[in-house]
């Protein structure tokens, strides 16, 4: 079983900024955040692997990064230039083969 601690959602303006960090129990091979709001699916935000190799949904490249420390065993999402469209729950995400982990989940709002 692996833990993921998350930190760092909150409120904040379109146009701000946040950034979400994610605390894993032990290294894992790839990690990222995904994000869900009511009535609809959980949906890709970012993945990185501990190579560094990013993967990123169009919606959100060029505006958030993703990165990681292995050693920490942490991974972050630098959000910039925030929508009102990008409220939601995001929850850190811990791939291993054929397991999936993840956290809590922290809120994200975005006001206009």
């Amino acid at each position: 079983q692996v833990q993921l601690v998350e930190s760092g959602g909150g409120l904040v303006q379109a146009g701000g900024s946040l950034r979400l960090s994610c605390v894993a129990s032990t290294t894992i091979f790839k990690m990222g955040w995904y994000r869900q709001t009511p009535g609809k699916q959980r949906e890709l935000v970012a993945t990185i692997t501990m190579h560094g190799s990013t993967n990123y949904a169009a919606s959100v490249k060029g505006r958030f990064t993703i990165s990681r420390d292995n050693a920490k065993n942490t991974v972050w999402l630098q959000m910039n230039s925030l929508k009102p469209e990008d409220t939601s729950v995001y929850y850190c995400n811990a791939q291993t083969g054929s397991l999936n982990f993840w956290g809590q989940g922290t809120q994200v709002t975005v006001s206009s």
